[in-house]
């Protein structure tokens, strides 16, 4: 049984990785600003009042889990705002820099000391975040913090390494969550294929940028 932490667990994404790796006998530790009734009913370990893009809150929760062991770290917080460059809304790239690009990098450095030698450090991203792959232009903030957090995520590869900790970079696929709209496949589908994933990442293949439901490299 892994002890498995996840940001962002009380919808979405997060909230069905919560569900399946609960199911599949994990030990969860579920971060979030606040919880969900669906959540409290799956009977995982909450960690509420958390903001991944402040720091005094990611001391706070590193305090609370002062002396715990975390075999896997789901970077999964995030946020999207739609824009064009029709209107750029600086206050809102700004805001998804701080959630979506520097919270991975907050949450992971400040949790380090309970990753150990063959733990494993996972960032949900986005291909949206990649400059090859952009054919359509607009979503400027959304699409800079998963750039951004694609270039941490290399590094922190480069830096883990020796430590014997892997990284992974994974797009879930356009998933029909609030955040999209409700558009895309079940989150049931793509978060099978991110533990699938998950399970399959080591030193060999860390750094890469993954489609997590296909297994397909992605350009950056």
């Amino acid at each position: 049984m892994a002890t498995i932490l996840i940001t962002g667990a009380n919808r979405g994404i997060g909230l069905e990785l919560s569900r399946q790796l609960k199911a599949r006998g994990d030990n969860v530790i579920a971060v979030c600003r606040k919880s969900s009734p669906e959540l409290d009913a799956l009977g995982v370990r909450v960690e509420a009042g958390i903001e991944v893009s402040d720091q005094a809150s990611i001391a706070e929760l590193a305090k609370r889990l002062k002396g715990a062991r975390i075999d896997v770290l789901i970077n999964n917080a995030g946020i999207l705002r739609g824009d064009s460059l029709d209107r750029v809304d600086f206050a809102g790239i700004t805001q998804q820099l701080e959630v979506n690009a520097l919270g991975p990098l907050r949450v992971t450095t400040a949790l380090l000391p309970s990753l150990h030698e063959g733990a494993k450090v996972v960032i949900i991203t986005s291909r949206m975040g990649s400059m090859a792959d952009n054919g359509s232009g607009g979503y400027y903030g959304y699409r800079m913090s998963k750039a951004a957090v694609n270039a941490a995520g290399v590094s922190l590869a480069h830096d883990l390494k020796a430590r014997g900790i892997a990284v992974g970079l994974f797009h879930p696929g356009m998933v029909a969550t609030e955040m999209t709209g409700r558009g895309g496949i079940p989150a049931e589908e793509s978060v099978c294929g991110i533990i699938h994933r998950i399970d399959e990442l080591t030193l060999q293949n860390t750094g890469r940028f993954t489609h997590a439901t296909t297994g397909e490299a992605l350009p950056w």
